[in-house]
């Protein structure tokens, strides 16, 4: 070593040794005042509180206990005008050394006692409004504009994890935390008596409203690895096993939530390549759900699990495809992604709206172990179904709110082997013979019907006019003889219609899910009823149950096309006095038009016994054309019939208005299935949900559903008043805009059944 290199290593040495004994004089100076520089820092939260959240925070005694301990007491937080927020009588906590020299706080240990923290609510007054007050922007009087800095959901997720995470300690002493919840007349109390984190074991007792049950938490906790396993269960005060429960959401929501154990696993957090990850499970054993809007009795889940690997990119969120959903003895591969807008994208373009993308994935699973899965209470008629051979299910979803339009749905159950060993509850094949039908008008039967020879009014298939059978099958479900009880491209254009009118303008139920709903399943609006209904419909159509001309005439001889008129032999006989073979081509498109509103079919007709032209006439053109197109009627420039079509004279004075509650199912018009609330009697699944997420409507501001065919022209023989006459201008543009809403109906119609 040179003379030079010597005397650099010595110059060098200096300087770290002066920084260090700088750094040392000045660590002194700094303890020597912390208790000062601690009431410092308080003063200014204090004020910062006040100023920025309207709190009056006030802490009797801080002081340090040790090198990185402090300990607090007599700590009250009030917000202004509100009731009391948090009072806490004593607690000490200490952070970690190492994260403290690079700007962060992360707790070491932590003792506390004798707390409370309540949130209280009284009418639409909380103690928490606070959270919500927004921020005073001290830019705003600035004479200059900065760009907006964009938003990276991944520097979001992880910053908001570290926080929380870090403020676990590693040891923690809780005694006698009472944490109250009031809404209005309501109360829910958890008195925790003891929790602890000693040597990575976590154990808790929590009182729940007095002696009503003693939850637990208990588990492992890593707090430096980041690193958790945690089990929620309850046991009654003489310590027999009990479930968890709230009864504050059964009340509020009517919603019963049981569960015997919650877990839930923590297993790592980390960010790479731009994203934030975080990967964990959770499972839950009996789950017990009860809502009128889910199912008609109780709904039994033994045994759920998931293992979740959640990313967080600059603009997106979403469930990893290697994570795994487990149900009973099956399980799926999830995969979600849900993508922010990109602003730098014009409107209407790729990427300019909000992005879903939903997919499910299963290997071949056995047959039976899938159908002894199903949650129980939730599939009534499939219950006791044995089967052999295996299923395979694939789902894909993708939709852009800028370009709804392009919506992607793709919905699966392949068999390998598949078939039915012995029916369920419920036999499916009994409609291959006569049967007797009830239909229901708000859940209370209205007549039992014989479906059979037997019946006078009932007609074979062979003997209904071939226009009625093309009419109808061109309006609700023009691929019935070819599909397999479902119409995907009709799902498909029912979502982007739906999204674009903000409303359940459209339906997707094929002939087929209208007849299962109708002839096998209860008349409760639940969710569970939809799901099993498209259930049935799978096995029916892939097992060939039911051949398709059986159940198209089963369908023809039981909808409703009336006020207590069910089936095509008594719709003939009411509305035309004739046979269903002597429907003429006007007055079968009549008769399919009227299939989603039934109870409306006699407004439609004018005094003399002829049909409205306004609503009606554009609708028998569309069909008509529709038909003509696909060789089932000759080519008419007329109406199709419309002029020729004459309501039996004992009606033609009996003009009873529009019911405002009718239902209609079909692949036109479909408002049940949406919210499932038709009865108004606030159990529906759409007041359910509302009610949950705060998003109650008045449904009596809503607008009345219009036809699908929009308003042509007035009746000839309506009065007009004189103030109304129009220009030849605004004659011009009704009759663009009438066009183009024929146009628009017709391409509807060829989306829904092409």
């Amino acid at each position: 070593m040179t003379d030079r290199q010597r005397t650099a290593l010595r110059i060098t040495g200096g300087i770290l040794l002066s920084l260090l004994l700088i750094a040392g004089v000045g660590v002194g100076i700094a303890f020597s005042k912390r208790e000062s520089l601690l009431q410092t820092a308080l003063d200014k939260i204090t004020r910062k509180a006040e100023r920025d959240y309207n709190l009056d925070l006030k802490i009797g005694d801080a002081h340090f206990t040790g090198l990185t301990s402090v300990a607090f007491s007599n700590i009250s937080v009030v917000p202004r005008d509100r009731d009391s927020l948090a009072r806490i009588q004593q607690v000490e906590v200490s952070v970690r050394l190492w994260p403290l020299l690079i700007g962060k706080i992360g707790l070491s240990t932590m003792s506390l006692e004798n707390a409370r923290i309540q949130v209280i609510k009284r009418d639409s007054l909380t103690n928490v409004d606070f959270l919500l007050r927004s921020r005073k922007d001290s830019t705003a009087t600035a004479t200059t504009t900065t760009t907006r800095r964009k938003t990276d959901l991944a520097d979001v997720a992880e910053n908001l994890i570290d926080n929380v995470l870090s403020k676990i300690p590693d040891d923690l002493d809780v005694k006698n935390l009472d944490v109250v919840g009031i809404d209005n007349d309501d109360t829910l109390r958890l008195f925790t008596q003891t929790a602890t984190i000693h040597n990575e074991q976590v154990k808790s007792t929590i009182l729940l409203n007095g002696n009503e049950a003693i939850w637990h938490l208990d588990g492992t906790a890593d707090p430096a690895d980041r690193e958790y396993d945690l089990a929620l269960f309850a046991n009654q005060p003489d310590g027999r096993p009990k479930p968890l429960e709230l009864a504050y959401i059964q009340k509020k929501y009517n919603l019963l939530l049981q569960a015997d154990t919650l877990r839930g696993q923590l297993r790592d957090v980390d960010r790479s390549r731009g994203e934030f990850r975080l990967e964990g499970a959770g499972s839950v054993r009996n789950l017990r759900v009860n809502h009128p809007a889910i199912a008609r009795t109780d709904v039994l889940v033994p045994q759920a699990s998931m293992e979740a690997k959640l990313f967080v990119g600059e603009n997106y969120v979403g469930i990893d495809s290697t994570s795994t959903l487990r149900l009973g003895q099956v399980s799926a591969r999830p995969f979600v992604k849900y993508t922010l807008p990109d602003r730098t994208a014009a409107e209407g373009q790729p990427g300019s709206g909000k992005q879903y993308n939903v997919q499910l994935h299963t290997d071949p699973l056995n047959a039976q172990a899938l159908f002894n899965s199903f949650p129980q209470g939730l599939f009534e008629s499939l219950e006791g179904m044995q089967v052999e051979g295996k299923l395979k299910y694939d789902l894909s979803f993708q939709f852009d709110t800028a370009l709804p339009d392009s919506v992607k749905f793709d919905s699966g159950l392949t068999p390998d082997g598949f078939r039915i060993l012995k029916m369920g509850r419920t036999d499916f094949s009994v409609i291959n013979k006569p049967f007797d039908y009830t239909p229901y008008e708000k859940d209370k039967p209205v007549r039992t019907i014989r479906v059979g020879p037997e019946n006078p009014d009932y007609t074979p298939l062979n003997e209904i006019a071939p226009d009625l059978r093309n009419a109808l099958l061109t309006s609700e479900d023009y691929n019935f003889f070819t599909h397999k009880g479902f119409n995907e491209k009709a799902f498909r254009v029912s979502i982007a219609t739906n999204f674009k009118e903000k409303s359940f303008k459209r339906g997707a139920s094929t002939v087929s899910m209208q007849l299962v709903k109708n002839v096998f399943l209860n008349r409760n609006k639940t969710l569970s009823r939809k799901v099993e209904e498209i259930l049935i419909v799978w096995l029916i159509e892939n097992e060939h149950i039911v051949p398709k001309e059986r159940m198209y005439e089963v369908y023809l001889n039981i909808i409703e096309w009336g006020r207590n008129i069910y089936g095509i032999g008594e719709a003939a006989r009411y509305y035309f006095a004739k046979r269903p073979s002597e429907l003429s081509l006007g007055e079968s498109i009549f008769l399919a038009f009227v299939v989603p509103r039934p109870k409306a079919a006699l407004s439609w007709f004018v005094p003399g016994g002829g049909l409205q032209v306004r609503n009606v006439r554009g609708y028998f053109r569309i069909i008509g054309r529709i038909m003509a197109k696909r060789g089932l009627t000759a080519p008419d420039s007329g109406a199709y019939g419309f002029y020729d079509v004459r309501l039996r004279a004992g009606l033609r004075r009996e003009l009873p208005p529009v019911d405002t509650l009718m239902q209609s199912d079909s692949l036109m018009v479909d408002p049940i299935d949406p919210d499932i609330d038709a009865d108004g009697d606030g159990t529906g699944i759409g007041n359910f949900f509302r009610r949950l997420f705060k998003g109650n409507r008045d449904r009596t501001t809503e607008e009345p559903q219009q036809p699908t065919v929009q308003p042509e022209t007035p009746p000839t023989d309506a009065a007009v008043p004189v103030d109304t006459v129009k220009t030849r201008k605004q004659l011009r543009q009704e009759r663009r805009e009438r066009k183009r809403r024929e146009r628009e109906a017709q391409q509807g119609l060829d989306n829904g059944n092409g």
